[in-house]
């Protein structure tokens, strides 16, 4: 029978007082039984039974039939260790002299990651991207809040400025609610109430993208587990301030120019004379093109973490974005989904008592509020703008973290960052144990 590590074929150890090398006894054979002799105890032969198997056909004892029972465990053979069910010494394992567990037994799997920030260092879930986007908020609050509060202060008052001096909000909504309103007048309310909306998002987009750039330094840091200071990320990123600029204006130029050139042919029939038909085409066929916009957001996402921490150009940024995600596009907008989600929830909660705050002083009430809609005074504007700030304050962290740690995972599963983050944590003797949890 062949041997394996932790189990011996009964009779293969050498008897009591013999070496391996040593020839025993000669066995007795079946017409020459040797009867056993008490006198002579320094006889093995008389050791032996005097019924006997033929040579070289014993097997190990069967079980009887339906007792419900299993044979003992065989010795171990000598110099090789047993590893009971459920405990450490066996050969291999914990104490043993292989490493690991020997065959049969149960293995753990591997060594937990290394943890010296916020990630383990491995490819990580979606669970642990968003915890490590919290977790930087947590550790380093000071800086983040700080760098997060500056932009968040410099982006509603531009929204604040543009509602209040620029965006008459209430004349999109006037002939929407007007039964009796042509084919002409509801195009144009649409027409002026998407470019409200699409002013209002672009200043949003530019805010979580300078957002994403200011604390791409501050995460990065977060990872290995090193403190940054405000001024620190500041002096970091201040270098790339310009080449940032240049990326965001050529990613609105890229993606509003798609989504308008799908409602050009719809612009040019409404100008012919066909003003339905003309809208309904601008309708479709910027529908249609905004899917190909989403498209190039998603693929051109990580290009901000990729500008700071490479401290590449424009153009080498966009293609390092476009490598990283190729192949896990639908991961990537996931993930980027749900947290703008999560974000979302999380300003919602802080803006909505604003909001009514704001409706409740600016004299017309909430009813007040919610019958006219959109017709804001400055108060509202004002109150309204500072719940905005505190949750952007707070949502910035999140959408941010989880594009940047998206920007990290990807690079550890395809380039083995995790291995110079490893390096740059001082963790010694790390390896990279390539485990992906399922995500």
């Amino acid at each position: 029978m062949k041997d394996t590590p932790g189990w011996a074929s009964p009779g293969s150890a050498p008897s009591d007082g013999q070496t391996p090398d040593a020839s025993g006894p000669a066995e007795p054979t079946a017409a020459q039984p040797t009867a056993p002799s008490d006198a002579d105890p320094q006889n093995p032969a008389a050791k032996w039974s005097q019924v006997q198997p033929p040579p070289a056909q014993w097997s190990a004892p069967a079980v009887p039939p339906n007792t419900g029972q299993t044979p003992p465990p065989p010795p171990p053979v000598p110099g090789q260790g047993h590893r009971p069910p459920g405990g450490p010494g066996g050969y291999g394992g914990p104490g043993g002299p292989g490493g690991h567990y020997g065959w049969g037994a149960g293995w753990g799997g591997p060594p937990p990651a290394a943890k010296p920030g916020v990630i383990p260092l491995r490819p990580l879930g979606v669970g642990e991207i968003l915890d490590g986007a919290v977790a930087t908020m947590r550790a380093h609050w000071r800086t983040v809040l700080g760098l997060s509060l500056a932009v968040a202060v410099v982006t509603e008052t531009v929204v604040v400025l543009l509602r209040g001096l620029v965006l008459d909000e209430s004349a999109g909504t006037e002939a929407l609610d007007d039964p009796s309103a042509t084919v002409g007048e509801l195009t144009r309310a649409m027409e002026y109430s998407l470019l409200n909306s699409g002013v209002l998002v672009l200043v949003s987009m530019i805010g979580t993208l300078v957002a994403t750039a200011l604390l791409a330094t501050v995460i990065s840091r977060a990872v290995i587990g090193k403190p940054v200071t405000t001024g620190e990320a500041w002096r970091d990123a201040r270098p790339q301030g310009a080449k940032l600029c240049g990326l965001i204006l050529l990613l609105l130029l890229l993606t509003f120019g798609v989504t308008a050139a799908g409602a050009v042919p719809g612009i040019l029939v409404a100008l012919a004379g066909a003003a339905a038909p003309g809208a309904a085409l601008a309708v479709l066929g910027s529908m249609g093109t905004a899917v190909v916009a989403l498209w190039l957001v998603v693929r051109y996402s990580l290009a901000a973490p990729a500008l700071m921490l490479e401290k590449q150009g424009i153009q080498k940024s966009m293609s390092r974005s476009a490598k990283l995600v190729r192949g896990a596009w639908w991961r990537v907008f996931g993930i980027q989904l749900l947290g703008a989600f999560i974000a979302n929830i999380v300003a919602a909660i802080v803006v909505v008592p604003f909001t009514l705050l704001a409706a409740t002083l600016s004299g017309g009430g909430i009813s007040g509020f919610l019958t006219s809609g959109s017709d804001y005074g400055w108060t509202f504007l004002v109150i309204s703008g500072i719940g905005a700030v505190i949750g952007s304050m707070i949502t910035f962290p999140i959408s941010s973290g989880v594009t940047v740690l998206l920007y990290i995972d990807q690079r550890i599963r395809r380039e083995a960052l995790d291995l110079d983050l490893a390096r740059a944590a001082g963790v010694q003797g790390y390896s990279s144990s390539g485990a992906t949890p399922g995500s």
